[in-house]
């Protein structure tokens, strides 16, 4: 079944004369990314969009999974600070934050003259609550062909197998912006000490977490199975003393454990991404 559903997405793509994947590194645009390469060849581009809610490390692991599937990567720039309907951080942040990322994905489109942006929206995304950056993606005419013929997000995960793809059983990742609460403003001084305070959980080498920005309070979620892993006094030190020196009052643990949209509106799943994860999902992305 799941060999159907790519072979009709890659024969799907191969009838364009080039695609441009809204690309951020994640399960979903990886994925369409590497049927586009395997459908078009020279004429699938994957293109990243680089801002100040994109964690460095997300940028460097796109560029790491686009030279795994063989596919041209550009990067475009710009900042979603400059928009005052995002900054506010309202409940439809996501649909501010995706407008401004795919348009960005069509500009560069147009200047290597191609027509069809497509992004990573699966199956799976419509029926996950309250996920205004969907909207975008319609308003805009990206085409997700993970949705088109009905490819899952567990089936997202196996063809990212069948391609050997590094990211198959990457957890999702979302834009910074998600990590604050609704109608708390989203600043670069927020994004920027949530991103380095993100950093110290990596380097201690946990898969699934995030660091909630409350106003000066830190609230760090990690995944139910790591949580005695974050009870570790070593830990408990090194977070109390290393966030602190990033600008935060107080640094807290959040024993309920990592759970999407948990600062976000009633069963919003803000976390997909940015090509999203959004976009976070792929905010970046869907995932």
């Amino acid at each position: 079944m799941v060999e159907e559903k790519l072979a009709a997405a890659r024969a799907d793509l191969a009838d364009r004369e080039g695609v441009l994947v809204a690309f951020s590194g994640g399960v979903d645009s990886s994925v369409v990314a590497a049927i586009a390469h395997d459908a078009l060849g020279a004429d699938a581009v994957a293109c990243t969009a680089k801002s100040e809610t994109l964690p460095a490390e997300e940028l460097d692991d796109a560029r790491q999974v686009a030279d795994e599937i063989g596919i041209r990567h550009e990067i475009v720039e710009f900042s979603e600070l400059d928009s005052d309907a995002f900054v506010r951080n309202d409940d439809q942040r996501c649909y501010h934050c995706r407008s401004m990322r795919l348009s960005a994905m069509f500009d560069r489109a147009a200047d290597l003259g191609i027509d069809v942006v497509c992004d990573g929206t699966n199956a799976s995304d419509p029926g996950e609550g309250h996920r205004p950056g969907l909207q975008a993606v319609e308003e805009l005419d990206a085409y997700s062909p993970l949705l088109e013929h009905d490819i899952s997000k567990e089936e997202v995960r196996d063809i990212a197998r069948h391609y050997d793809l590094s990211v198959a059983d990457k957890p999702s990742m979302a834009c910074l912006s998600s990590r604050i609460p609704t109608g708390l403003e989203v600043t670069e001084q927020r994004l920027t000490r949530v991103e380095k305070a993100e950093r110290l959980l990596r380097t201690w080498g946990f898969e699934q977490f995030r660091v909630r920005d409350h106003d000066g309070l830190a609230r760090i979620e990690v995944g139910e199975e790591e949580l005695d892993v974050a009870l570790d006094p070593d830990f408990v030190r090194a977070a109390r003393d290393h966030v602190a020196d990033l600008g935060f009052d107080h640094v807290t643990l959040d024993l309920h454990g990592y759970r999407t949209g948990s600062v976000s509106p009633a069963d919003e799943d803000a976390e997909a991404a940015p090509g999203a994860d959004p976009s976070g999902v792929d905010p970046l992305d869907a995932d």
